[in-house]
């Protein structure tokens, strides 16, 4: 509690000197400026976009399409969008237990359907060009192949679901995917979506940023899950052994483009994460857009890798993402397990105590 105020603090003061450091503009330039000249970063951005985030392998080393393509993908990528937001018949049955197998919400336990999603059907230009992907380095535009380490690692990581047989086979195997919350993923705990801040890039919804600037900060509020990113500008780096899910994030000018460097990442709560560095860049394009590049240095990978994308300005707002406080769903996906292990049990024709305290 104490280092939450101490950051809701940091985050105060922050947006109150913001209102010092007013914008301005230049003469003779048409992007707003701080009062120490620096470009003003400040405001909401959402970045929402159709531009995929990997290469489709038919357009092989081709960054870039015609205007007329991607023209034709934003109005076929709408059509689905509102197709697919049509009213449903109000006479439907149910779909049959576990799911249909299908993409949408009947799919399985716990998907949603393009109601509940956003992930815009719009692309916007760079300098005038349509990218054929978020990613540009490899110039295949497709992820690296993974290293001997990123092999290793991903062995031993938590997967986000596992596949639901109706019983609990983690009784059998020994495992304890659901024996209490801190078994469960960052992501079933609300506690951090590292796609969604460091490095960002459009997702299944919430995308929106909201970026407070001074002269010795920047901050970028996250909104999926609702997460402060502070940057401090012209410091060095925390000790490698202070680390946090978002890292340790420090930025310098380079003429107009902020870089920020974030190092000292956790894997998981109380696990280090070695190795992984990313360079993000923030470069002012016009009064209502900012232009995003990322690279990450990551040792799970054979190569770095990166990309650009722009961060149009919205008068949208960063609503709370409030996962946390609101979690239903971890505290049922527990009661759940006790139920699948009670079952299995009697089934055995044991006691119907799993002995775990969660019933």
């Amino acid at each position: 509690m104490r280092t939450e105020r101490a950051v809701f603090a940091l985050i105060v003061t922050i947006a109150a000197a913001a209102v010092i450091v007013a914008p301005a503009v230049a003469a003779g330039d048409d992007i707003p400026r701080t009062a120490n000249g620096k470009p003003d970063l400040t405001g909401r951005y959402n970045i929402a976009s159709s531009t995929p985030f990997e290469r489709d392998a038919r357009f092989g080393d081709r960054k870039y399409m015609a205007v007329e393509e991607a023209e034709k993908i934003m109005a076929e990528t709408a059509a689905r969008v509102a197709e697919a937001n049509a009213a449903s018949d109000p006479n439907r049955t149910a779909p049959p237990a576990g799911g249909d197998g299908s993409p949408g919400a009947a799919g399985a336990v716990g998907g949603y359907n393009t109601f509940w999603t956003d992930r815009g059907s719009g692309r916007h230009a760079i300098d005038g060009q349509f990218q054929t992907s978020i990613l540009t380095e490899p110039a295949n535009g497709r992820m690296p192949e993974l290293s001997e380490a990123g092999r290793a690692r991903r062995a031993d990581l938590h997967p986000y679901a596992y596949e639901n047989t109706g019983d609990a086979w983690w009784i059998e195997t020994g495992d304890d995917p659901y024996d209490g919350p801190e078994t469960l993923s960052v992501l079933d705990r609300c506690l951090y979506l590292s796609a969604a801040a460091t490095p960002a890039r459009p997702i299944l919804y919430n995308n929106m940023k909201t970026i407070t600037q001074t002269e010795d900060h920047v901050v970028i509020l996250v909104e999926w899950m609702h997460w402060a990113k502070v940057v401090r500008l012209d410091a060095e780096h925390l000790p490698s052994e202070v680390r946090s899910l978002g890292g340790d994030s420090i930025g310098w000018w380079e003429d107009d483009t902020l870089v920020v460097e974030t190092t000292n990442f956790l894997d998981k709560p109380g696990v280090s994460r070695e190795g992984l560095k990313v360079i993000e860049r923030f470069t002012r394009q016009s009064a209502d857009a900012l232009l995003y590049q990322f690279t990450v240095h990551d040792p799970d990978y054979t190569a770095p890798y990166g990309g650009e994308f722009i961060w149009p300005q919205t008068d949208e707002l960063n609503y709370e993402y409030a996962c946390h406080e609101g979690n239903y769903a971890m505290g049922n996906i527990l009661r759940g397990a006790r139920l699948l292990e009670r079952e299995y049990l009697e089934r055995k024709g044991q006691s119907g105590s799993t002995g775990s305290g969660n019933e």
